[in-house]
C-alpha cells in the first residue's frame, strides 16, 4: 500500500523521482506558476487555487471551502494507491499537511484520528495543517470534530524553512522522513 508524500513546492520534482509518485495534487495560490515534473501524469494531477487563510478578507486570497475539500476527497478516493501519492503546497507546512490527513482519511476511513495527527507529528516536527481546511474536512468525512480535536492535540510545528518533505503512512506500521 502506498503513502503521501508532502513536500514542498521547490521540492516536488526530486521528491516525485524518489518516491516513484505517478499522482499529484498541488493547493497553491491561483494563478501562482510552476512546473509539473514529467513524472507525474497529467490525467493524474490535481491543482486546487486556494491561499494558506482562514477566511477570506479583501483582496484576491482565496480562504479553503468545501468545494476544495470535496476535491481533495475525491482525488484522493481516485489515487490507484499503487504508488505515493504527492501533495504539495508552497512550503509543504500547511495546506499540504492537512489536504494529507483529508486523503489519508478518505482512502482509509476506519482509522483513528488521534494516531493518525500524532504520526504526522512524528513524520513532520514542522507541520501546522491549515485548520479551516482540517475544519471543512472534519465535516465533509463525517469524523465529528476527532480530526479537528486531533490536530489542535498536536498543536503548532516548529518553525520551518519550507524544505522538509516527509511521508505520511496511511496506516500505523511505519514513519520516515522523505529526505
Amino acid at each position: 500500500m502506498a503513502d503521501i508524500v508532502v513536500s514542498p513546492l521547490g521540492r516536488i520534482a526530486e521528491m516525485a523521482v524518489r518516491h516513484g509518485c505517478r499522482e499529484m495534487l498541488s493547493l497553491v495560490a491561483r494563478g501562482q506558476d510552476f512546473h509539473r515534473p514529467a513524472v507525474i501524469d497529467g490525467t493524474k494531477h490535481l491543482t486546487i487555487g486556494v491561499n494558506d487563510i482562514s477566511f477570506a478578507g479583501t483582496g484576491d486570497l482565496i480562504a479553503p471551502q468545501e468545494a476544495h475539500v470535496e476535491q481533495i476527497i475525491d482525488f484522493a478516493r481516485r489515487w490507484d494507491r499503487t504508488r505515493p501519492l504527492l501533495v504539495h503546497c508552497w512550503m509543504g507546512v500547511s495546506r499540504s499537511p492537512a489536504a494529507a490527513l483529508i486523503a489519508a482519511l478518505a482512502v482509509e476511513p476506519d482509522q483513528d484520528d488521534d494516531a493518525l495527527a500524532k504520526r504526522l507529528r512524528l513524520a513532520s516536527p514542522f507541520a501546522t495543517p491549515n485548520a479551516r481546511l482540517v475544519e471543512i474536512g472534519d465535516e465533509a468525512l463525517s469524523r465529528q470534530g476527532r480530526l479537528l480535536a486531533a490536530v489542535r492535540a498536536i498543536g503548532r510545528g516548529a518553525d520551518a524553512d519550507g524544505n522538509a518533505p516527509f511521508l505520511l503512512p496511511l496506516l500505523p506500521e511505519k514513519v520516515t522522513h522523505a529526505d
